[in-house]
């Protein structure tokens, strides 16, 4: 394994981002809901158990169908409390998307230290010292301020309702909660599932990447500052339009949203997930900055951003339809039947991720830090 790679698997494998069935029981829901779909038979279509985006179910009684996701956005709140605030409503929507659903309504809760209390807001933010000379102390009130304002921000652009949620101030942790919670309508004739569906299904991105959202790659040594995600805000709203614009095309065969580790993650889970491979070119993805390496194309957390798969002979329809709402759409690889994903930059083999680690990697991945 090279450090790239390791710094993926490690994602893919170990981090309790994309493994949280290790550490909660699933089948105990599981069990749970077959009762409960006694009482209300066939409402519920994808459940924890599947590990997608996001649920999907049916109001008994209604018609249609609900998508909804929660998602948190806690430690990127001590150095970018607004942007982390932003992108934790734009992730869970993003989410909601990615299953086929518009986001409408957003419930929130915010957990943080008393509000006369004073926290430092920046780089520093965890030491609980600033030492950079570019942090900010305020008030914990000051703070939970902005992180509202960035939940209404984003909500505002995204034509969503906030309907409700929560407060407290008994945190005494450094890092303050904020978990929303986005609920949807499914305007695709059925669920976008993320597992890849067939081999020969062209990649195709929507959106523009850039280096923020580095995380993974700060872990593994590979940059020396983390940078959280931005928010973007209009930038997510026309990357909602053109995604809704392809689902119209009735031709998507599979979504996600590039969350956690970036393209890397959105690629491998699906065709893993779907007992297929990948082969994508890191060198067709639009970016946003220059200079930027392959590594943090690969595995960069950028928001406003979606991948499709899409039958070789709707590409161009599906283009189309996306490119109605923006320029920043291509072609970035496709599904194989192999059981790796590869991923190259300008003919250069950079990544291979197997979908089956062996013992030993496994081993490996969890010993490091």
């Amino acid at each position: 394994m090279n450090t790239t790679e390791k710094a993926l698997m490690h994602g893919l494998f170990v981090h309790l981002h994309h493994n949280i069935d290790k550490v909660i029981d699933f089948k105990g829901f599981q069990e749970l809901n077959r009762q409960v779909d006694k009482v209300w038979p066939g409402t519920l279509v994808i459940g924890p158990e599947e590990n997608d985006d996001a649920a999907v179910f049916q109001v008994p009684g209604m018609k249609g169908f609900v998508v909804a996701k929660m998602e948190s956005h806690c430690s990127p709140c001590v150095p970018r409390p607004y942007d982390a605030a932003a992108t934790g409503a734009g992730g869970a929507m993003r989410d909601v998307v990615a299953m086929g659903g518009r986001p409408v309504f957003l419930l929130d809760f915010i957990g943080t230290r008393p509000l006369e209390q004073e926290v430092i807001v920046g780089p520093c933010g965890f030491s609980g010292r600033c030492d950079c000379g570019k942090c900010k102390v305020m008030t914990s009130q000051e703070r939970l301020n902005i992180m509202i304002k960035g939940l209404r921000d984003m909500c505002a652009v995204m034509d969503v309702f906030i309907v409700g949620g929560g407060f407290s101030t008994s945190f005494s942790d450094i890092v303050p909660a904020v978990v929303v919670a986005v609920f949807g309508k499914l305007v695709t004739e059925k669920p976008l599932t993320k597992p890849a569906k067939k081999a020969g299904d062209k990649i195709i991105i929507i959106g523009v990447t850039g280096n923020d959202g580095n995380d993974t790659l700060y872990r593994a040594g590979l940059v020396k500052e983390m940078r959280p995600a931005l928010a973007l805000f209009q930038e997510e709203k026309t990357a909602l339009e053109a995604a809704m614009a392809a689902f119209g095309t009735g031709k998507i065969k599979a979504c996600s949203d590039l969350g956690a580790a970036g393209i890397g993650a959105a690629v491998c889970e699906s065709a893993r997930y779907g007992s297929l491979g990948a082969r994508v070119d890191l060198s067709k993805v639009p970016v946003s900055i220059k200079g930027i390496t392959p590594q943090e194309i690969l595995i960069c957390e950028t928001q406003a951003r979606y991948v499709v798969h899409v039958a070789p002979e709707s590409v161009d329809e599906v283009l189309r339809a996306v490119q109605s709402k923006t320029d920043n759409a291509a072609v970035i690889g496709e599904v194989t039947s192999d059981d790796k994903e590869v991923f190259e930059y300008n003919g250069e083999v950079i990544v291979v991720i197997p979908n089956n680690p062996s013992k030993e990697t496994l081993e490996d991945l969890r010993s490091s830090k």
